[in-house]
């Protein structure tokens, strides 16, 4: 999994690429999370756009990573998940605890 971030407006976007799955993808994820945490940016949108396959290694992925952002006093919302991925957190009832839209600017205005 490759990873690229960026800033629009009060948001972090985190934009995972390829695999979502457990292992070095989850310390990179976590690293990711925990860097922007430690400088304070609490609102994070992960773009699941270019994400082609997750397990249920990469739910927790993040479950944890939200866990962690709520912790520090923010949130962490999903933007564009696949049809396979929504099934997915529908299966899972995850769809109640993560809040997602269907684009990226709708996930940032969500912080306004």
């Amino acid at each position: 999994m490759r990873l690229e971030t960026g800033e629009q407006y009060n948001a972090v976007v985190i934009t995972p690429k390829g695999k979502m799955m457990g292992g070095p993808d989850a310390n990179k994820f976590h690293k990711t999370i925990k860097d922007f945490v430690d400088d304070k940016k609490t609102n994070i949108v992960v773009d699941l756009g270019n994400i082609n396959w997750m397990n249920s290694s990469g739910l927790g992925i993040l479950i944890s990573s939200m866990t962690s952002v709520r912790n520090a006093g923010g949130d962490l919302v999903i933007a564009r998940p696949s049809k396979k991925i929504n099934t997915l957190l529908i299966i899972t009832q995850l769809e109640k605890i993560f809040k997602s839209y269907d684009t990226v600017e709708e996930a940032v205005n969500s912080f306004k």
